[in-house]
């Protein structure tokens, strides 16, 4: 397969299983890490760009994806196992600190590595997941059903199998273009499947081209879907692992950027906690952009993507 973008290809040990990462450039370390249902191609506009611009940048098949291990056990899949992956590629690459970029469940992991380990990160850029605090009382799926009920993917995902059996109903072309191509609202009907609900558009819009697609749609025939699924059926075991971080800030820098028609950004009152005081609380070195797009908006507006990531990286150079 030629994926359009020329990389260096590896697979790497870290935390008792291998990551495969797409490589290019050199100069500081800047990790991208993708969403779902993605793979590290989601951000191959912007990693030309920032090699281009003097840039080491790492973009790994998060495990459960692509061309890394898939752990079976959905335990194995709480995000203390995705920092765990992160920090190890970090020392693989013999590196103190870099700079995270995360998109939708990247952006989670992202978050908590800053968490987790503010040592190991000169600034994060985050895409469409904000930082939410923890309820200290309801796991994060009842959560959840409180405020969107049953028919959303979350919980829907959480059942082993019953996701996986719905989207076996398509080819993988038609899923990878179902969900990258979402522009309205997230919860299907009660007694209806979340693949059905989703709409397959008969055309594809300017940014994405059936090679893209096909990029995805191969890669996901072969390793399932079954991992990337396996990070909504750990949420609540994240939480519970979670506790002792109650009420706990990201001290690092930070840039959060949204699409203006982000479902996610529309919906119970998100435009209102990003724009306002809390998410800052929380978060309180942060600066946020509203920019033009819906969900995946590194694929969908990836120049303002690039140059925003850019010019975040600038403004805040290694040795500071």
């Amino acid at each position: 397969m030629d994926y359009m973008i020329e990389v260096n290809h590896q697979r790497i040990k870290t935390n008792g299983i291998w990551l495969h990462v797409a490589e290019k450039g050199t100069g500081p370390l800047v990790l991208l890490l993708h969403g779902f249902p993605e793979l590290w191609y989601a951000w191959r506009h912007q990693i030309n760009h920032l090699a281009e611009n003097g840039y080491h940048v790492v973009a790994p098949d998060l495990r459960g994806y692509g061309d890394s291990d898939s752990p079976l056990n959905p335990n194995s899949y709480t995000i203390f196992h995705i920092v765990g992956d992160l920090v190890g590629l970090l020392d693989h690459f013999g590196q103190r600190k870099a700079y995270v970029v995360g998109h939708d469940w990247g952006a989670v992991a992202g978050w908590h590595l800053s968490l987790f380990r503010p040592d190991r990160v000169i600034g994060l850029v985050n895409l469409t997941v904000p930082y939410f605090p923890r309820s200290p009382t309801t796991k994060t799926t009842e959560a959840i059903r409180e405020l969107y009920g049953d028919g959303t993917h979350v919980i829907q995902f959480q059942e082993p199998g019953r996701a996986e059996r719905a989207f076996a109903r398509y080819d993988y072309t038609t899923v990878m273009k179902k969900f990258l191509l979402i522009t309205d609202n997230m919860i299907a009907p009660p007694d209806m499947e979340f693949i059905d609900f989703l709409d397959t558009k008969s055309a594809l819009p300017a940014w994405l081209t059936e090679e893209d697609i096909r990029v995805f749609a191969e890669k996901f025939e072969e390793s399932g879907f079954t991992g990337p699924l396996n990070y909504y059926r750990a949420m609540d075991l994240s939480w519970e692992l979670l506790a002792p971080w109650q009420g706990s800030k990201i001290t690092v820098p930070v840039k959060f950027m949204i699409g203006d028609k982000d479902f996610g950004f529309k919906s119970h009152g998100t435009s209102e906690f990003v724009l306002g005081d809390d998410f800052r609380s929380l978060v309180p070195n942060l600066e946020v952009v509203v920019i033009g797009g819906h969900h995946f908006i590194e694929q969908e507006n990836p120049q303002e993507v690039s140059s925003q990531i850019l010019s975040f990286l600038r403004e805040h150079p290694v040795d500071q």
